[in-house]
């Protein structure tokens, strides 16, 4: 895949520009380079990883395409973000496959916490259940259905999806967060 297809797989889940926004398993920033192409010049990314020398190519990367943009790369783990300040979104691109199964709900919820009102989880995954070395927990978006109901998340919409060469597709879906409840 190229910068549009990246940009293609998410463009739906965009109705504005600017806002906060995060790429959980930023690696070297192919979607966090989406993020910014979508979101224009005045947003913030907070690109999540917990490879360090990926986030550093990513911050090259972004420096040479998109100078000025406010790039926040954080060394962490997905399954434990760490504090963010409300984001409008949340893209996961090919990485909520390596949390183990019995995780993934509890993983999702955790992100919820990070969302304001009206924010959305952007899932990237490829539509298979059967699993690889490379694909060790895969989330079909059948899939996806149950495990959004079992995270406590209203059903995911359908975004687009895009042929693999490895085979299947890829999907994209937006998840609505949920609002917590106050206390």
């Amino acid at each position: 895949m190229n910068h549009d297809d990246h940009v293609r797989l998410i463009a739906r889940a965009f109705d504005t520009t600017g806002g906060v926004w995060a790429d959980f398993g930023a690696g070297t920033g192919a979607f966090t380079l989406a993020i910014r192409d979508l979101a224009g010049p005045d947003c913030t990314i907070y690109a999540i990883d917990r490879d360090q020398p990926a986030l550093r190519s990513l911050r090259e990367k972004m420096d040479r395409r998109f100078p000025g943009t406010q790039l926040h790369t954080v060394e962490g783990d997905i399954r434990r973000p760490p504090e963010l300040p409300p984001l409008d979104g949340i893209v996961a691109a090919n990485a909520l496959h390596y949390v183990d199964r019995r995780q993934q709900a509890a993983t999702m919820r955790s992100w919820n916490s990070l969302l304001e009102p009206g924010g959305r989880i952007v899932l990237v995954e490829y539509d298979t259940n059967d699993a690889s070395s490379w694909l060790p927990h895969p989330i079909s978006f059948s899939q996806l259905g149950r495990l959004a109901r079992e995270a406590g998340f209203p059903a995911p919409a359908l975004l687009t999806t895009h042929p693999s060469r490895w085979g299947n597709r890829f999907y994209s879906a937006s998840i609505a967060g949920y609002l917590r409840a106050s206390t």
